[in-house]
């Protein structure tokens, strides 16, 4: 027999119901749209006291449907708990995120089920996000896309949740297609402790956006992790930094003000740093517009490049010609050739090399007589993280790019 019990009324305007010795509730999580500057959305989730009223973590409530062969019922009564209070918000024009159980995605009726609940409710299949465990999309079978299938057709937008970690690949979202991509938590945790980890968070949302879609960050719970979140340019952000779970929600004047906050706090943020980097790469800049000048004279490349190896992050100085071929191999100060990564031997010598693909090349090519610097990235000579400076100048009536990688040790450039 289930252990399920019809909804009560002990709660006032928010229904429960129970399960067993626990009373199930419904609590909702603002998911805010940057651009907006306002809540689009709620995230419903479940929330569950014992026969004391005493709270406890909601998964125990699953593990106990588990036990007993209810995943599939469990998850059909949270979500009309879920539909029927999130009615009682009055919230017309904002999707409500339901995430499904892996079980339901095994259901061919689950669509249809669904569809008939949310109809005797008068909600609109448009205004739902269902949130599809990333792990679980792993296993296409054709039952599994055709439960996906039917709840496109029926209008329901998909968001593909918990992306980045384990099994959640790119290949899934080309495959599936999902409206919206919910970036795994693990992955903000992972860019707060690795400063090469945040720098690449932009190319990953950019490369989501260019896949087609939206793109939300979730579980930011410090001002750090929503400034991280903010200049990934991601489109959605959610988590206790704006507003906890709660069975009611956080007004929409709370939160625009928080946005404008963090966006200001963004601004600040790039400001400093700019401003930190420029003072870092000032002597770069002083010794490679010297570097030009010494070569513009005459002066060999060693002699030009003089000023730049005495820079200790100097890594190496190269010569470029016109068509952006290498005229040399790298001149590289005294002593540095020992520490050079050995394992990476085959690409350390480059004369001949072509890098007229290269930001280096282009920029400096396009602005002859001002330095130019590459955003961070990994050098081909031996796989460390360097900026490269350049600048064009004139040797013989022939323009040609002198260039130097700088290490940067997990600095990042605005």
């Amino acid at each position: 027999m289930s252990p399920v019990r019809p909804f009560s009324g002990d709660e006032g305007a928010r229904r429960t119901v129970r399960y067993g010795d626990y009373t199930i509730f419904s609590v909702f999580q603002p998911v805010l749209s940057v651009s907006h500057r306002r809540a689009i959305g709620y995230h419903a989730s479940l929330r569950a006291r014992d026969a004391t009223r005493e709270h406890v973590p909601s998964h125990e409530v699953f593990v106990q449907a588990a036990r007993q062969g209810d995943l599939l019922e469990l998850g059909r009564l949270a979500e009309s708990l879920h539909l029927n209070n999130f009615c009682a918000l009055e919230k017309q024009d904002e999707w409500l995120f339901l995430s499904l159980t892996p079980v339901a995605l095994t259901d061919t009726s689950y669509a249809d089920a669904l569809v008939a609940a949310m109809k005797t409710l008068g909600l609109a299949t448009q205004g739902v996000v269902l949130e599809l465990p990333a792990e679980q999309a792993g296993g296409e079978t054709k039952r599994f896309a055709d439960v996906i299938n039917n709840l496109r057709r029926a209008g329901f937008l998909i968001a593909l949740d918990g992306f980045g970690v384990k099994h959640s690949n790119i290949e899934r979202v080309w495959a599936l297609q999902p409206d919206i991509v919910t970036l795994d938590r693990y992955i903000m945790q992972q860019a707060i402790e690795h400063t090469h980890i945040e720098r690449v968070l932009p190319g990953l949302v950019s490369l989501l956006h260019e896949s087609g879609q939206l793109v939300l960050l979730g579980g930011l719970a410090t001002e750090r992790e929503a400034l991280i979140a903010l200049e990934c340019n991601v489109d959605f952000m959610q988590g206790n930094f704006f507003a906890p779970p709660d069975v009611d929600v956080a007004s929409q004047a709370d939160t625009a003000g928080r946005l404008d906050h963090l966006s200001g706090a963004l601004r600040e943020r790039i400001t400093t740093r700019s401003a930190n980097e420029k003072a870092r790469l000032a002597p770069y800049v002083a010794a490679l517009e010297s570097g030009a000048r010494h070569l513009a004279g005459g002066a060999s490349m060693q002699a030009a490049s003089a000023g730049m190896l005495a820079l200790g992050q100097t890594a190496r100085c190269f010569l470029l010609d016109d068509a952006g071929l290498q005229i040399g191999d790298n001149v590289v100060a005294p002593g540095r050739q020992k520490r050079r990564a050995k394992r990476f031997a085959p690409l350390q010598h480059s004369e001949g090399a072509s890098w007229e693909r290269r930001p280096y090349f282009t920029s400096a090519v396009h602005t002859p007589g001002y330095v130019q610097f590459t955003p961070p990235y990994l050098s081909i000579n031996d796989a460390q993280l360097c900026v490269t400076a350049s600048i064009a100048v004139r040797v013989a009536d022939r323009l040609m790019v002198l260039c130097a990688d700088i290490d940067w040790n997990g600095a990042s450039l605005a």
